[in-house]
């Protein structure tokens, strides 16, 4: 895994807990996906998730716990492998309390 040059933890996380989030290209297991195939896929580009953990790798880069409902999978990303998804709209209209 190569990363950019910038130390992306000098600034805050693009993301944040809660967020719905699209993957933006195949994500297959480098080796620290327990139970799976080195190169097994983990994520199809356009899988929907919710990030659901925030973490850092080497010191320089977030590491986003993306946890994908369809495959019940939480799978780590960086944030160059996503994009923010708009919100849904509920079918239902919230009365106020």
């Amino acid at each position: 895994m190569k990363l950019p040059d910038e130390i992306e933890i000098d600034s805050a996380p693009i993301f944040d807990l809660g967020d719905r989030v699209r993957v933006l290209k195949l994500i297959r297991n480098d080796g620290t996906f327990p139970g799976k195939n080195i190169g097994e896929r983990l994520a199809e580009k356009g899988d929907i998730g919710y990030i659901i953990g925030i973490g850092t790798y080497l010191q320089r880069a977030y590491v986003y716990s993306v946890h994908f409902l369809e495959s019940n999978q939480v799978v780590g990303c960086l944030s160059r492998e996503l994009e923010k998804t708009e919100e849904l709209v509920p079918l239902i209209a919230q009365a106020d309390w």
